[in-house]
């Protein structure tokens, strides 16, 4: 009945539409296609998908995709809903219905029930029973598939930098100061001009919905419980306006802006950002070309029966998650781009992916309001430096010229205790960013788990605020923490048991 209605006002509705192209859409709603018809066009001359519940033909599209015509050739004919859901939003197709005709509705019978997704059900000790972030990840192995867990998990290379990132925290040491009145403490701080509870965002970290059905929605909630600013992904399982629906009033986003090749779509995204209230542009810079995460390549590639030989793939086995989602960045941006940038919004632009104090001044001298003192999660360049130890040598060159308090730094990777937020905070740093543990968190227990890890991470910091004698975050100083061996990669250091009992190398997967 709803469909007969919604015919009759295609033809009753004044509209520009020719008569010709409704015929044609009223015929594709009523036609009732079997699989066994979708199966027949299994070619790169006639590829049709089923996608929930209904069949489009993507032989055009196909090789304008970003992520490459091979993954949709390799659909050609098949139900490819259960992929589709790790990638992308139910309401992908709106925005390309001239590229993508619907060519029928799939027949009932013929629709699986959804009884697969990338979250495998598993046994989990109860929320509560977890006592800090590193607890997470072992109940997120359990839950997750294993291409997902290698996606998230994955570094470069030998995947040095990834374990260095904890590991330098494991260099500074703290200063206790005694004899202080730290009965009131106040763990809030303000990131231009808007507070938070404590110094602490979510990373945008692309494919939410690899941990959970409920995706970058789970982020949204526990930011928004913990009263703390989300950074939401260019590259997200939802889009910005699904994400920001659930925000509680009152709550801020930042956006994360991988830039497009194509201009006119990065000002399209911007712009729908400004249009959900986001504040802030984190822009980044550090990835020109996605690095070898060899866990992510293996573990992507699914040896899937295909009807012919790809001249696309030119030998790369898919390449992993990250090179399909990363095409569409433009490995051309520099500096000039960010007064561009400027132009084309009103949010605070931040430079992420800052790894020296050389560039650290140039984004200070081009404009930028704030920078992420970042290398990617260990996943672009190995043997890069981590973001703790990169952090003094910027705040002390933007010291030397002029720019201490004018530009606001940030920083991520590898914080998993409270204390790796009072050491980054006493180093320099005004906030900073934590990815994977909310992925972990998310992964096994939705929003209650991404509230729970912040709420850990926030009393850790409380408790290292009181015993360090500080009452108040901007009382936090270098005085209050040591850094000799921070720079030497090879001494002593104490040994992570959390951290490594939870690290997975690439032989273990």
């Amino acid at each position: 009945r709803p469909r007969a209605n919604h015919i009759h006002r295609l033809f009753t509705t004044p509209t520009k539409i020719s008569s010709e192209v409704v015929v044609k859409k009223v015929a594709a709603m009523s036609k009732v296609i079997p699989l066994s018809e979708v199966a027949k066009h299994n070619k790169k001359s006639d590829c049709w998908i089923a996608v929930h519940g209904k069949v489009y033909d993507l032989t055009k599209f196909a090789h304008e995709h970003p992520g490459g015509s091979h993954i949709l050739f390799n659909l050609a004919g098949k139900d490819g809903s259960r992929i589709f859901d790790t990638i992308h939003t139910p309401d992908i197709f709106d925005g390309y219905k001239e590229e993508v005709p619907m060519v029928g509705e799939l027949d009932p019978k013929d629709i699986k029930q959804k009884d697969e997704s990338a979250v495998k059900k598993g046994e989990k000790p109860p929320l509560e029973y977890l006592l800090n972030a590193f607890e997470f990840e072992q109940v997120a192995k359990d839950c997750m598939s294993a291409p997902a867990y290698a996606y998230i998990s994955s570094g470069s290379d030998d995947e040095v930098t990834l374990r260095e990132n904890h590991h330098a925290f494991g260099r500074v040491w703290l200063k206790p100061r005694v004899m202080v009145n730290v009965r009131e403490i106040d763990t809030s701080c303000e990131v231009f001009g808007y507070k938070m509870a404590f110094p602490v965002m979510i990373a945008p970290t692309a494919l939410a919905k690899l941990a959970h059905p409920d995706g970058e929605k789970c982020y949204c909630i526990g930011a928004g419980n913990q009263k703390i600013i989300q950074v939401i992904p260019t590259l997200g399982s939802l889009t910005v306006e699904e994400i920001t629906a659930v925000k509680q009033p009152g709550q801020i986003h930042f956006m994360q802006l991988y830039v497009n090749t194509d201009r006119k779509k990065t000002e399209n995204l911007v712009r729908r950002a400004e249009k959900c209230g986001c504040k802030a542009l984190f822009v980044t810079v550090d990835a020109p070309q996605m690095g070898r995460r060899e866990k992510d390549m293996r573990m992507k590639y699914v040896p899937e029966a295909t009807n012919q030989e790809d001249d696309d793939q030119e030998g790369n086995r898919g390449g992993g998650t990250a090179n399909y989602l990363s095409s569409f960045i433009d490995p051309a941006l520099n500096w000039a781009d960010i007064a561009a940038l400027k132009k084309m919004t009103s949010m605070k632009i931040v430079i992420k992916g800052i790894q020296c104090a050389e560039d650290a001044v140039l984004a200070y001298k081009h404009g930028a309001h704030g920078i992420v003192v970042s290398n990617h999660g260990g996943r672009q360049l190995d043997y890069s430096r981590s973001g703790i130890e990169t952090l003094p040598e910027v705040m002390q060159a933007l010291k030397k010229c002029g720019a201490e308090g004018k530009m606001e730094v940030f920083m991520d990777g590898g914080v998993r205790r409270g204390t790796d937020v009072f050491k980054a905070i006493a180093l320099g740093a005004k906030a900073v960013l934590v990815g994977r543990p909310s992925i972990y968190a998310a992964a096994g227990y939705g929003a209650k788990g991404v509230t729970r890890v912040l709420q850990l991470l926030k009393d850790e910091f409380r408790t290292a605020m009181m015993l360090c004698g500080t009452t108040r975050v901007n009382e936090i100083n270098d005085t209050m923490v040591t850094m000799k061996s921070l720079h030497h990669h090879y001494v002593a250091s104490p040994r992570a048991d959390m951290y490594e009992y939870g690290y997975t190398p690439f032989s273990k997967l």
